[in-house]
C-alpha cells in the first residue's frame, strides 16, 4: 500500500547557478517554458481590440495568457514545486506596492467612501484589478523562470519576434496605407472588435501609424523599450544570422520614426543614454559612430520627417497636444483635493471629452488611486530601472552587464515616457512592461549570485580570482642568550614549523 502514502510538499531542489551559467553559451539548453515564450510573443501579435464578448475588455488573448501564467505560478507554489520566496527582487516589490495601493482604492470605492459606486465605475475597477493581476503573473513567472543568461536570451528572442511582427505591420501601414491587422481579426473566430484602437493619424506632412498597438504613441514608446534588448541580442546571440538581428534593430528605429512622436524621440534618447555606457568597448565605439549615420539615413528615407518633427518641438504651447496637457492640471488639482488618499477608484477617471484625457500616467494614478496608489505606481515604474542599473554597475561579466544595462534602459524609457502618456491605459505597453520588470528581477538575482560566487570564504561560494592573503604576524627569532624572554616563550613549540617569508 505504499502508493497510498502522501509525501510532504517540499520545494523541489533547483540546480545551483555557477559563474559559467551567467555567460552566453551557444547551443546550451535553456529552461524557459513554451507557455512563457508564447505569452511574450502574443503581446504584439494578437490585436488587443479583439476580445471574447462574454469577458469584455479583459478577454484579449495576451491578457488571458498572462492570467494563466499567474495561475500556474500559484499552483506551483502551493504544491511545493517551487519556493515563491526564492526569487525576491525590487521588481516584485514594485508590483506588490502597486497591488496594495490598488486594493486599498478598490475597497474604498466599493464601500462607498469615495461616493462612486455605479455599475460603470465598478466595471472599470474590475478591469484595472484584473490587469494588475495579469501583470503580476508575468512578473512572477519571468523572474522565477529566468535563472541564467541563456534563459534570458531565449525569452528575449520570443519578445523580439513579436516586436518584429509589430514593426513589419507598421512598415506596411506607413508605406502602403493599409492595415494588415484586419486580416488577423477576420480569422479570430469567436472574438469581437471592442474598438479603442487608432491605426492612422495625420500629423503635419506625414501619417502616423500604430503597428499592432493601440496608438502611435504606444508604438513609439514600446519600440523604444525593445530597442536596447534588440541591440544586446544582436551583439551576443550567435544563433541565426547577424544581419537579421541587426535588421530587427533597424526596423525598431524605423517604427519609432514612423510614429512622428515626441515621445518616441524622448524614448530613443533615454534608451541610448542609459545603454551605451554598459556595452562592450567595440560596440560602444560603433554606436557612437553609427548613431548619426543611422539618423541621417532615416531622415533621407522618410521625406518630411525632419520638418514635421522640428515643427512639433518648436510649436510650444500653440500645439494642441501640449495645451491639452497643461489645461488639465487645474482639473487634476481639484480632483486630487477632493479625494487625496485613495482617489476616485482604480481606472475610474473616465473623461467625456478627448481634450480631458490625462496624458500622464503619474497624474492619472494620483487621481484614481490617490497618494497610496501613486507611490505604488512610482515604485512599479521606477524600481525596476534603478535595480537593473545597480546590477549593471556591479556585474563584471560582459554579457550580463550589458543585459542589465539594456533592461535599465528599457525601464527608464517606460518610467520617463509615462510622463507623456497614460501608459497603463494601453494594452501592449501594460503587458510588455511586466516582461521587462520580470527580466530586471531575474538579472538582479543573477548579479547577486555572481557576487556570492566571487566572494571568498567557504560559505559564500567559490571565487574565480586568487584569494586575498590574510594578515599573519611574522614570527620572530628567539633570543638564545635569554630563553625565558617573552619572545622565546611566544615561539615555544614552533621549533618544527618552517619560517614564513
Amino acid at each position: 500500500m505504499s502508493f497510498l502514502k502522501v509525501k510532504p510538499l517540499v520545494p523541489k531542489p533547483v540546480p545551483d547557478v555557477g559563474l559559467t551559467d551567467l555567460e552566453v553559451h551557444p547551443g546550451k539548453h535553456a529552461t524557459v517554458s513554451f507557455l512563457l515564450r508564447v505569452s511574450a510573443f502574443s503581446i504584439f501579435f494578437f490585436p488587443s481590440n479583439m476580445v471574447l464578448k462574454p469577458l469584455g475588455a479583459v478577454g484579449t488573448v495576451p491578457l488571458m495568457l498572462a492570467l494563466l501564467l499567474l495561475l500556474v505560478w500559484l499552483c506551483a507554489s502551493f504544491f511545493g514545486l517551487q519556493n515563491p520566496f526564492r526569487a525576491r527582487n525590487p521588481g516584485r516589490l514594485g508590483i506588490g506596492l502597486l497591488w496594495l495601493g490598488t486594493c486599498a482604492s478598490y475597497v474604498a470605492m466599493f464601500s462607498g467612501l469615495t461616493g462612486n459606486t455605479s455599475i460603470a465605475s465598478q466595471a472599470s475597477a474590475d478591469r484595472w484589478l484584473i490587469l494588475i493581476l495579469a501583470s503580476a503573473g508575468i512578473v512572477l513567472a519571468v523572474s522565477e523562470a529566468v535563472r541564467t543568461v541563456n534563459d534570458a536570451l531565449m525569452l528575449v528572442r520570443a519578445l523580439l519576434a513579436g516586436a518584429l511582427f509589430c514593426c513589419l505591420v507598421a512598415v506596411v501601414q506607413f508605406v502602403l496605407r493599409i492595415n494588415p491587422m484586419v486580416w488577423i481579426q477576420d480569422v479570430m473566430v469567436g472574438f469581437t472588435d471592442n474598438g479603442g484602437n487608432t491605426v492612422f493619424q495625420v500629423r503635419g506632412l506625414l501619417t502616423r501609424v500604430a503597428g499592432s498597438t493601440f496608438h502611435s504613441i504606444e508604438l513609439a514608446v514600446v519600440c523604444s523599450m525593445m530597442l536596447p534588448l534588440s541591440i544586446w541580442r544582436a551583439i551576443y546571440d550567435s544563433t541565426g544570422r547577424k544581419w537579421l538581428h541587426w535588421t530587427v534593430t533597424a526596423l525598431l528605429v524605423f517604427a519609432i520614426a514612423s510614429t512622428v512622436s515626441r515621445s518616441g524621440v524622448l524614448g530613443l534618447t533615454i534608451s541610448m543614454i542609459v545603454l551605451i555606457p554598459f556595452l562592450p568597448t567595440t560596440a560602444r565605439r560603433w554606436a557612437l559612430v553609427m548613431a548619426p549615420v543611422a539618423l541621417a539615413a532615416l531622415f533621407v528615407a522618410v521625406p518630411g520627417l525632419v520638418g514635421t518633427l522640428t515643427s512639433q518641438f518648436t510649436a510650444g504651447s500653440s500645439d494642441l497636444s501640449v495645451s491639452t496637457r497643461t489645461n488639465n492640471y487645474p482639473r487634476v488639482a481639484k480632483l486630487f483635493g477632493e479625494l487625496p488618499f485613495l482617489g476616485l477608484g482604480p481606472g475610474n477617471y473616465r473623461p467625456t471629452d478627448a481634450l480631458q484625457i490625462l496624458d500622464n500616467q503619474y497624474l492619472n494614478s494620483l487621481v484614481t488611486l490617490g497618494l497610496v496608489g501613486f507611490f505604488g505606481m512610482v515604485a512599479y515604474l521606477v524600481l525596476p530601472a534603478c535595480s537593473a542599473l545597480i546590477a549593471a554597475r556591479a556585474s563584471r561579466i560582459p554579457a550580463l552587464r550589458a543585459l542589465a544595462g539594456a533592461l535599465a534602459a528599457s525601464g527608464a524609457v517606460a518610467a520617463g515616457c509615462s510622463l507623456t502618456f497614460d501608459s497603463m491605459s494601453f494594452p501592449v505597453f501594460a503587458l510588455a512592461y511586466p516582461v521587462v520588470v520580470g527580466l530586471s528581477g531575474a538579472v538582479w538575482n543573477m548579479v547577486r549570485r555572481e557576487a556570492n560566487l566571487r566572494a571568498p570564504g567557504p560559505d559564500r561560494g567559490v571565487s574565480d580570482s586568487p584569494p586575498r592573503q590574510r594578515f599573519r604576524p611574522r614570527p620572530t627569532i628567539p633570543d638564545p642568550a635569554n630563553p625565558a624572554s617573552p619572545t622565546s616563550r611566544a615561539n615555544s613549540g614552533n621549533e618544527g614549523i618552517p619560517w614564513t617569508r
